[in-house]
């Protein structure tokens, strides 16, 4: 007679064909069911469901693994339960009249974009505002050393990068002299930004009597530029009144009067009026999400008292953004309210199907689009897949201008010289959805043409690119830069 063993063991041996099947069939369903609801791309979603159907197993790991964006729902649950920072701007809310005179008639194409980043970001657009454009480090760095010697209640600066040299120990010093005469300050730097000195700029602050954290400090123990969800903003807020964003990290190699060894060209800028509550807005929620210190009291009150007469906006946005992401939003009405003239400069230049086709429709329509990259890129990664796409704009009439050394980091985007933006967001998946990032809007007719100048004078040293160029490139160059662009979503 047989055993109890040995009849489960031949039962088992019958049966694992169709319990083996049954799990592959399961988990089948459940990847697909993921996928259709998900995804929010119809071809990607089509994409999906055939790999996990016609590889069986192999498919649906690949989709766990590949498919899924695990980005946003960390982002999400990283910020849950977090209070949204917001203060009464009430007073400096821009009326019709204004926008009439500012910006246009209640038809015009920029008062409809007026429209849309005000529900995109659910924030006022603000009048009373002065917004200054500072030449890099030269211009910039001083003028927040003045602003810090000179603050009475309260510094906060927020920063990808602040390095451990020269020019980050002169802003630790001017910290600490505000610290000595009772200043609250607060600074906040990326988990990945503090490590691109050793040692970090962080014991020196502390060593001053600065209270600073890391946002999401990483195990990750060196440069590591691909890193996702950093904090990319670069705001600093002196007395709740006086505002500094742009692009411009805190490093030796921005200051260009100090010769450094691997220079980089920037704008910044300094900002008075209402709009400053705006940024203070952010860093407050960052600092609180970083050190779990809610900034309240006096010292962290706004100054809402008008300083100027531009209508300006702050804009938030990260890989916690609803759905596709504010910026793509922005940028996409932006194209679509221009009617004469476009011109974008930015380092990092990876945009998705959906901006390059209005970047295509504005060129199309006659609007003159044209965008300014580095020749040489500091990234050599984006630099390659960047080339490999380029033809999707070129082809299309958008004008591709390559500006020469020193690498140029500044991001602005200026439209019919009457609307610009600015701040720490690159034409970039990682900026657009991988990253936590600042931008300012402003409408400001001034303001506009003077930026647009400061491109044109860009535009002016810069070697044009065109498609001949980018069909020339030789087979072994079209390789490599093919490959780099499968990698544009994660560069």
């Amino acid at each position: 007679m047989e055993s109890t063993l040995t009849v489960v063991w031949r039962w088992w041996l019958a049966m694992w064909p169709h319990v083996a099947a049954a799990t592959v069939l399961t988990i089948n369903v459940a990847a697909s069911i993921h996928a259709i609801l998900l995804k929010r791309d119809t071809r990607s979603t089509i994409g999906w469901v055939g790999l996990i159907w016609f590889s069986p197993v192999f498919g649906a790991i690949a989709y766990a693994v590949l498919g899924v964006n695990r980005i946003r729902s960390r982002a999400t649950q990283l910020r849950a339960g977090q209070a949204r920072v917001t203060h009464a701007l009430e007073p400096a809310v821009a009326q019709p009249n204004r926008l009439r005179e500012a910006v246009g008639p209640d038809d015009s194409p920029l008062r409809s974009l007026v429209t849309l980043v005000g529900n995109v970001t659910g924030r006022p657009l603000v009048d009373g505002n002065t917004i200054i454009p500072l030449d890099g480090g030269n211009e910039a760095y001083p003028e927040m050393l003045e602003s810090i010697d000179a603050a009475s209640r309260s510094v906060a600066i927020a920063s990808y990068i602040f390095d451990n040299d020269p020019t980050g120990k002169v802003f630790a010093e001017a910290l600490g002299r505000a610290v000595a005469r009772g200043v609250e300050v607060r600074v906040l730097i990326d988990g990945i930004g503090s490590t691109y000195t050793f040692p970090p700029i962080t014991s020196v602050l502390a060593n001053r009597g600065v209270r600073v954290e890391r946002f999401l400090p990483t195990s990750v123990p060196f440069y590591f530029p691909y890193a996702n969800l950093r904090n990319h903003r670069k705001i600093m807020v002196v007395d709740g009144r006086i505002g500094f964003t742009g692009g411009l990290n805190i490093r030796d190699g921005c200051w260009l009067a100090h010769n450094p060894a691997h220079p980089v060209r920037d704008t910044h800028f300094r900002l008075e009026g209402p709009v400053v509550t705006q940024l203070l807005e952010v860093f407050i929620e960052d600092w609180a999400f970083a050190s779990g210190e809610t900034l309240g009291g006096p010292a962290w009150q706004p100054v809402l008292t008008p300083a100027g007469t531009m209508l300006a906006r702050g804009i938030r946005f990260g890989p916690d953004d609803p759905d596709i992401g504010r910026i793509k939003l922005v940028l996409v009405g932006a194209l679509a309210a221009a009617q004469k003239s476009v011109r974008i400069m930015t380092p990092y230049f990876l945009p998705d199907d959906a901006i390059f086709q209005a970047l295509d429709v504005a060129a199309m329509r006659g609007v003159q689009v044209d965008i300014v990259l580095p020749e040489e890129n500091n990234l050599a990664l984006v630099g390659w897949a960047s080339d490999a796409m380029l033809w999707q704009a070129l082809g299309r009439g958008c004008n591709v201008w390559m500006s020469s050394p020193p690498f140029e980091h500044t991001k602005l985007m200026v439209v019919d010289s009457s609307w610009a933006m600015f701040g720490s967001g690159n034409w970039d998946e990682r900026s657009m959805r991988l990253n936590f990032e600042f931008n300012v809007e402003t409408y400001d007719r001034s303001l506009a043409a003077r930026l647009d100048e400061r491109i044109a004078a860009v535009m002016g040293r810069a070697r044009r690119r065109t498609l001949a160029d980018v069909d020339g490139r030789s087979l072994p160059v079209r390789l490599r830069d093919g490959v780099a662009r499968l990698l544009s979503p994660y560069l």
